[in-house]
């Protein structure tokens, strides 16, 4: 009965581990408008480099210091 439990209780940890994704939907500020996590900056960088205003190596550095393995979007730094 114990391993059961211990099993049980082993697997709800693991699996809710996901649950609390910060970029499962984008999220912008609300005066600014501004991208606040990677999931949305990630769409805004896109959208500004196919709309011509920055090339393609500005808008590869924005996302490396924005969401890259240091980046300011992280929950974490923020």
């Amino acid at each position: 009965m114990k391993k059961i439990l211990s099993l049980v209780a082993i697997t709800l940890l693991l699996s809710s581990c996901g649950l609390s994704d910060d970029n499962d939907v984008p999220v912008y500020g609300k005066d600014s408008g501004l991208p606040l996590n990677c999931r949305a900056f990630v769409q805004f960088a896109i959208d500004e480099y196919r709309a011509g205003k920055y090339t393609a190596d500005a808008t590869i550095s924005t996302l490396e210091r924005n969401c890259g393995a240091n980046g300011w979007s992280w929950k974490n730094k923020r």
